[in-house]
């Protein structure tokens, strides 16, 4: 199995981009696969790893369609919704509460 080529933090070549490298110039791997790895030492653990891939080989991020942004609505919606009440928050309903926040402050005095 061939290793991958490790540089150290900071000091990749020109041509190489981590994910979130690439999604700031509107790319994507591809499918592609890694390509190189940055390492970044540490003194009590190991280095911390950060994965490169070719930005030639990188295409295009694929558009929001009508109906991909339908679901994603659709979804925080779903995340919005309070399970007791039944009402939009209006913000994501904490999963350590499972409920709105008024809900849970009524829940808890209650009990």
């Amino acid at each position: 199995m061939a290793t991958l080529p490790t540089y150290r933090w900071r000091l990749a070549p020109d041509g190489y981009a981590t994910r979130r490298q690439l999604r700031a110039l509107g790319l994507r791997p591809g499918g592609q696969d890694v390509a190189a790895q940055l390492e970044r030492p540490r003194r009590r653990r190991g280095p911390l790893v950060a994965y490169l891939y070719r930005i030639d080989r990188a295409k295009l991020v694929r558009p929001m369609t009508p109906a991909r942004v339908a679901a994603l609505e659709a979804a925080m919606r779903a995340r919005r919704t309070c399970p007791n009440c039944r009402t939009d928050a209006g913000y994501c309903i904490p999963r350590s509460l499972g409920m709105c926040v008024p809900c849970s402050d009524s829940s808890t005095a209650a009990a």
